[in-house]
């Protein structure tokens, strides 16, 4: 185990984000911080940091216990990272999610332009993402 090395590798190991450049990028995005601050990609990080990383609508909070030498499993994270996430937070992954149903009739076949531009009005309209400031973007 090592003491230090660098952040976006970490998250890797600590399976935050599923690639390294998934986690490479969301440095270089701005979206991991420590102490408040945007990070480089390779900025080491030490046993004790608490890394902040914003994932969707929700302010992810770690601290670090200890620094893997290779990506761990699901269930040994904890070992290695404890999740300082406020319960606020994980309240957001299951707020209630309204959804309606455009309903077309069997057998109608596609729907002409005109239709689809009326269903693509009808969905701006109920955009839950858009109404907390989340572009698409945010969910890949």
């Amino acid at each position: 185990m090592a003491e230090s090395d660098r952040i976006d590798k970490v998250l890797w190991m600590l399976r935050v984000y599923k690639t390294r450049t998934e986690a490479t990028e969301a440095c270089k995005g701005g979206i991991v911080k420590i102490d408040g601050s945007n990070v480089k990609p390779s900025r080491l990080v030490k046993i004790g940091e608490t890394i902040n990383v914003h994932k969707g609508i929700i302010q992810y909070s770690y601290r670090l216990t200890g620094i893997p030498s290779h990506r761990l499993g699901a269930k040994l994270v904890p070992d290695f990272a404890e999740n300082l996430t406020p319960q606020e937070e994980l309240d957001k992954l299951r707020a209630p999610v309204e959804t309606f149903f455009l309903r077309r009739e069997r057998g109608t076949g596609r729907p002409t332009k005109k239709e689809r531009r009326e269903m693509e009005e009808a969905w701006d309209k109920f955009d839950i993402a858009s109404s907390y400031g989340i572009d698409d973007d945010d969910f890949d």
